[in-house]
C-alpha cells in the first residue's frame, strides 16, 4: 500500500501539523513529519524518543477514535521545547492502566509517560487533543 503524499504545513510558534487518515499506515507517516521538523529545530537528539511517542498518540486514536482523520502537530513553544499532538474527534479520554504481562497491548501510554517530560490530554468542543512534551538541550 503505497505511503499517503506528506504535505505538512506550517502552524504558528514554530511548528508544523498534519491531517492524516485514521489508519495505522499514519503512524509512519507522523513519524516523519516529528524526525522532519526536529531535525529542522537542531534537536536531532529528541527524534528517537519523538517518533516513538507519535507512533503510540496515533495507534491510540487509530484503535479508539471514531472520525475519519486525526491531526498531528509538532511545534517548538521554547528554543529547545517540543510538544507533539494527535488530535481526534472523540471525547474519551486515554487512560493509562497496568497491563498484564501476557497482555498484547495497553502499554503505549506508560512508555509514554516514560519518555515524554509531561504528557496530558486537552478536551476540546468536538473532539481531545493528547499531547507530550520534550525538552531538548539549550544551546548557547
Amino acid at each position: 500500500m503505497p505511503q499517503p503524499a506528506t504535505r505538512a504545513r506550517r502552524t504558528g510558534c514554530p511548528g508544523y501539523s498534519e491531517t492524516l487518515p485514521r489508519q495505522p499506515e499514519s503512524a509512519g507517516v507522523a513519524r516523519s513529519l516529528v524526525r522532519a521538523a526536529l531535525a529542522v529545530w537542531g534537536l536531532d537528539e529528541l527524534a528517537d524518543d519523538g517518533a516513538l511517542i507519535v507512533s503510540e498518540l496515533v495507534s491510540n486514536a487509530v484503535r479508539h477514535a471514531r472520525s475519519h482523520s486525526i491531526r498531528v502537530t509538532v511545534t517548538r513553544p521554547g528554543t529547545a521545547r517540543v510538544y507533539i499532538g494527535v488530535v481526534d474527534k472523540s471525547r474519551a479520554c486515554p487512560e493509562p492502566r497496568e497491563p498484564d504481562e501476557e497482555d498484547e497491548s495497553g502499554r503505549g501510554l506508560t512508555l509514554v509517560g516514560s519518555l515524554a517530560d509531561d504528557w496530558g490530554t486537552d478536551v476540546l468542543p468536538w473532539g481531545k487533543r493528547v499531547w507530550a512534551v520534550l525538552h531538548g538541550e539549550e544551546l548557547g
